[in-house]
């Protein structure tokens, strides 16, 4: 969801940050939606700075892990033989996991590959605290990059 209504803007500000969490949360787990244009309204209409980074951040967060979660559910090469996914993708997946690990979960906040790096974290077993770690890094960056931008565009 790329665009959003204002009146569904309003109705998610209306709700203050537990909408701004539940937006997040979804936004990264595999259902499609984008939590950036709701967290840029939530600044616009004069809600906290950090209290957004914060809130938005751990949502983010929690869906990118419960996504990593259904990953180590899982057993990835069942799953990924059923996706039809090659046994060389696989073997480069899992070499990818094996040589930068978690800190791929730097990377879980990127439009699309985010939701597949979190869950091929998970399918391939990699360690929950060091994913947990570097995944709040990374999207808290993002969301901190966003009201930076924000800040010097309406000084």
């Amino acid at each position: 969801m790329h665009f959003l209504p204002l009146t569904l803007l309003m109705d998610w500000i209306e709700i203050g940050l537990v909408g701004l969490f539940i937006a997040a949360f979804l936004s990264a787990t595999i259902i499609p939606f984008s939590s950036e244009l709701l967290f840029l309204a939530f600044l616009s209409s004069g809600f906290p700075l950090l209290s957004c980074v914060i809130v938005a951040s751990a949502g983010n967060t929690l869906g990118g892990m419960s996504s990593y979660g259904l990953g180590r559910l899982g057993n990835h090469e069942k799953i990924l033989k059923y996706a039809g996914v090659s046994s060389n993708s696989t073997r480069r997946w899992d070499g990818a996991a094996k040589r930068y690990g978690s800190v791929l979960a730097l990377l879980c906040w990127t439009p699309i590959f985010g939701d597949i790096i979190a869950v091929s974290l998970g399918l391939f077993k990699t360690p929950f605290v060091p994913v947990l770690g570097f995944m709040t890094v990374g999207k808290t960056a993002r969301y901190a990059v966003i009201a930076i931008i924000h800040l010097k565009l309406a000084a």
